[in-house]
């Protein structure tokens, strides 16, 4: 009978070995979430926080790192802009140079190429935006001490958890023995177990009220600073575009007015003098300098430095004639 109890009691050491083992073996690296052994009640409310936490962690940081990647991708992308942009530009000033007095299209190119410094001038400021305000503040955070501390002490306290799984096992064969054989020895043992047991749990009291307060202020660290630097980055990047808009737009109006202005401008006939001046239909000749009048089919009020002679009117616009 004695002999079964003792080859009884090494099967039962080998499997809480084995089990110890396996433990280990998954749960050596990064924080242990398996409940293979819980402690109390308390240590597994503890252990659950933890996990919460570190996985809260972890998801945030890895946010945080998507976000940097776009970051890092549209300034790359922001900068390849500004170098085609910068091109285009002294191409558009050198054609309008050099084709000054040939067409309207010279003068659109000129107008054009002067908008497009501004607008790389804008790109430029929004790159400078983009790694001040988002990539420097969520790479400091990343790769920050607070972080990583954090982390350091959750891993530890799962570290302990195991070796408190190891020493509950352990009690848990000592009582065995004391049942089968009580004798000092093994009495004596179990006490030692149990003291030990003692020391993990208080142990573990500490360190896992130590790594959850950690935890939980890295974490609301990152909800805010992620928060953040989000909101810089709408915001900047919705400036960048209503700048760009106005640009454009600024661009856009004086292309059409010069358009106008070379469609409506009146045919040039040689004056006695050799002078070139313009041939107006006229209606009324005002002391300030400006003739109402006709010129291409178009009514309006012309400059009288620019007239040369006064004509007829065509009735079907301006009624009566004045010479």
């Amino acid at each position: 009978m004695d002999a079964l109890r003792k080859q009884a009691s090494k099967l039962r050491e080998q499997v809480a070995k084995q089990q110890q083992a396996v433990i280990k073996q998954f749960g050596g690296t990064g924080y242990d979430s398996s409940d293979v052994m819980v402690i109390d009640e308390v240590e597994m409310h503890r252990h659950q926080q933890l996990d919460k936490l570190y996985r809260s962690t972890r998801s945030g940081r890895d946010f945080q790192k998507e976000v940097v990647k776009a970051a890092e991708a549209f300034t790359a992308i922001g900068y390849k802009h500004i170098e085609t942009g910068i091109k285009l530009s002294e191409d558009c000033c050198r054609y309008g140079a050099e084709n000054i007095n040939d067409n309207v299209l010279a003068k659109a190119a000129s107008i054009y190429g002067d908008a497009r410094k501004h607008v790389e001038k804008e790109q430029e400021d929004f790159n400078k935006l983009l790694s001040s305000q988002v990539l420097d503040p969520l790479r400091a955070m990343i790769a920050g001490p607070p972080l990583e501390d954090a982390r350091h002490l959750a891993q530890r306290y799962s570290r302990m958890r195991q070796e408190a799984e190891a020493q509950a096992a352990e009690v848990s064969r000592r009582q065995v023995r004391v049942r089968e054989a009580p004798t000092p020895e093994n009495v004596a043992k179990l006490h030692a177990a149990e003291a030990k047991m003692q020391e993990q749990k208080a142990n573990m009291a500490v360190l896992g009220k130590e790594a959850s307060a950690a935890l939980a202020a890295v974490e609301a660290q990152q909800q805010r600073l992620t928060f953040q630097r989000l909101v810089s980055m709408v915001e900047g990047e919705k400036t960048y575009h209503l700048r760009i808009a106005a640009i454009l737009g600024e661009v856009e109006a004086e292309m059409v007015v010069e358009k106008q202005r070379k469609d409506s401008a009146p045919p040039i006939i040689s004056s006695e003098n050799g002078t070139e001046k313009t041939t107006y239909f006229l209606a009324e000749v005002s002391p300030s300098g400006w003739s109402e009048g006709e010129c291409r089919g178009k009514a309006g009020w012309f400059p009288s430095t620019f007239v040369e002679k006064r004509q007829k009117i065509p009735t079907s616009d301006i009624a009566g004639e004045v010479y």
